[in-house]
């Protein structure tokens, strides 16, 4: 007998309802299945997607007609520094101008020409101009057509809801557990598939663009149950994220600003990008365009606040309004007029490239178990370039939930693993009759400092190994003594901060352990003691995985299936 208080049986389980998870779902219920949705905050409005300002990648060539998929597949490997699989790669290239199309029919709006062509920009690290957008609100733009088509297609949806374990049978995903946040109710979702799209882990990081629910969730439990992860060491961190005022700091500055002809200079007026890329100054890729941002600051050369200046002034104002309209009325709203004056900005964690290990078919190396968009790796390689996230989520989103549904045809209902529910019930019992210890909110801003300061932007063995030390004394010593509130015996919002607290422990360790492990630098993985790419040597993931109570921390191959280092 399952000791909860609710048990939920179904075909599909989709983690997560950003735009990978929504779109999971609309494939899936293709199939005629049951398809369950669970979401930490709210469907529709949790996750980056919702953010997402830049566009959708898509070589279509219309706005430059010589653009087209094999030009965007060498842009996407080269600005992924070769560590990307090709055979995703290729999938996303060209399967992106289908999924586009699908978004129309849903309902979704994009920026057109008065001959109908999509009007496309270009962000860092494409040849041509290809994001195609809805101007600076296309993130915001799919979900609402996502939304609406989830409802009308009939699929259950439940907001609120946080997973916090896998349920493994026989070697094979069975479900999930967690809990209703609501009133800490304790949920069991049986699923012959099970879907992750649980989105990255920004809030390891004291300034991001990511939302507050991005807390690694979908790594720690993939891990706990013994799933492959790779390339936890890459980190991207958006160059312009507001550096001012204190309470904005971090909030994202969109890379379409430099698309449409913004440029970046340091105090003294210089546009210094031309010291750091020549040819592509602006358009960089972010890795490169972050770095000379914090060069900058770490040589005096910056702003009052720590930042940098990005300027857009010298854009028509129609563009401007037509095309940043976000931007506009967010710098707005903490007293900046970028038709008028710069505004300062500063590098801010945004995106992870490493995650769960995926096949074309998005399986995990545990059967039954899926991953898609930000949660999943090897698309961007070292760096993902702009506008491919967007495009990704729906790629591999429809994938997964194409071949979730497939084998979930095949399968019968699993049973669960009495042991595993009952000391995830235990568990999370504890923290709520826990009443002396450590607050989670607290324990999550040290953590938060600490991998700003030593496994951030550039990084270095000495203050990895003491990110390693700190981390490894939390675990120990501090994730036992979380407590929650006396103010509500069984609910606080207490209980969901411990508990993304401990998964945010776990998945901090994964990233540290695999930046000390990559000596060189690669993309958006920076080693001050090892400042050169190492083609020879580190061509190849850094790979993690947990076997009983042992982390196995090697390396995998990559996939060159297409381009090699020197062909590009």
């Amino acid at each position: 007998m399952i000791d909860a208080d609710d048990v939920y049986d179904t075909d599909v389980l989709v983690l997560g309802g950003g735009g990978a998870g929504a779109r999971a779902a609309v494939e899936a219920k293709n199939r005629n299945l049951q398809v369950t949705v669970v979401v930490k905050g709210l469907f529709g409005k949790s996750g980056c997607t919702p953010m997402a300002e830049g566009g959708y990648a898509a070589a279509i060539g219309h706005a430059e007609p010589a653009d087209n998929p094999k030009i965007h597949f060498k842009d996407t490997v080269t600005g992924g520094s070769f560590l990307n699989d090709q055979q995703l790669v290729r999938v996303l290239v060209d399967e992106a101008p289908g999924r586009l199309f699908d978004l129309e029919l849903f309902g979704a709006i994009f920026d057109r020409t008065e001959d109908g062509r999509f009007v496309q920009n270009r962000p860092g690290g494409h040849t041509y101009h290809r994001g195609c957008q809805h101007g600076d609100r296309t993130g915001h733009e799919i979900m609402v057509a996502l939304r609406r088509e989830v409802a009308r297609r009939g699929i259950e949806t439940l907001e609120e809801v946080m997973a916090t374990r896998l349920l493994v049978s026989g070697g094979a995903v069975a479900g999930a557990a967690g809990i209703r946040i609501s009133d800490g109710g304790f949920v069991v979702f049986k699923a012959k598939s099970t879907v992750l799209a649980t989105g990255g882990l920004g809030q390891l990081y004291s300034f991001t663009t990511n939302p507050s629910h991005e807390t690694g969730d979908g790594y720690a439990m993939a891990y706990e149950a013994g799933a492959e992860l790779i390339d936890m060491e890459m980190v991207q961190f958006h160059p312009t994220g507001l550096a001012y005022p204190p309470s904005a700091r971090g909030i994202l500055v969109t890379e379409a600003c430099r698309s449409r002809g913004g440029v970046l200079y340091n105090r003294f007026g210089d546009r210094f990008m031309k010291q750091y890329d020549p040819v592509r100054m602006e358009l960089s890729t972010r890795d490169v365009v972050s770095r000379a941002v914090y060069s900058e600051v770490l040589g005096g050369r910056g702003t009052e606040h720590s930042g940098v200046y990005l300027d857009v002034s010298h854009i028509p104002d129609e563009e401007v309004e037509r095309y940043l309209p976000s931007v506009l009325e967010k710098c707005s709203s903490y007293g900046f007029n970028i038709r008028e004056e710069p505004v300062e900005v500063t590098p801010t964690c945004h995106h992870h490239m490493g995650g769960l290990v995926i096949n074309e078919r998005c399986q995990t190396t545990l059967a039954y178990l899926y991953a898609c968009g930000e949660c999943s790796a090897s698309v961007h390689g070292a760096n993902r370039l702009g506008t491919n996230a967007v495009a990704e989520t729906q790629v591999f989103g429809a994938r997964a939930g194409r071949f979730a549904a497939e084998d979930a045809l095949r399968r019968e209902t699993p049973a669960l693993d009495a042991d595993q529910l009952n000391a995830e019930h235990e568990r999370i019992r504890s923290i709520l009759e826990r009443r002396e210890g450590i607050r989670p909110g607290a324990l999550k801003t040290r953590v938060q400092d600490l991998m700003w300061r030593k496994v951030g932007i550039i990084r270095d063995e000495r203050g990895l190994l003491q990110a390693l030390t700190e981390l490894d004394r939390v675990r120990r010593e501090d994730i036992p003594r979380l407590m929650i509130s006396e103010s509500h015996p069984r609910y606080s919002y207490d209980l969901v901060e411990a508990l993304e607290a401990d998964n945010m422990v776990i998945v901090a360790e994964l990233v540290a352990k695999a930046a000390l492990m990559r000596r060189e630098s690669r993309g958006a993985h920076f080693r001050q003691d090892y400042p050169k790419q190492d083609d020879m040597n580190w061509l190849k993931h850094t790979s993690v995985r947990l076997e009983g109570e042992r982390s196995i921390l090697t390396t995998r191959a990559v996939v060159l299936s297409e381009l090699l280092p020197g062909e590009a």
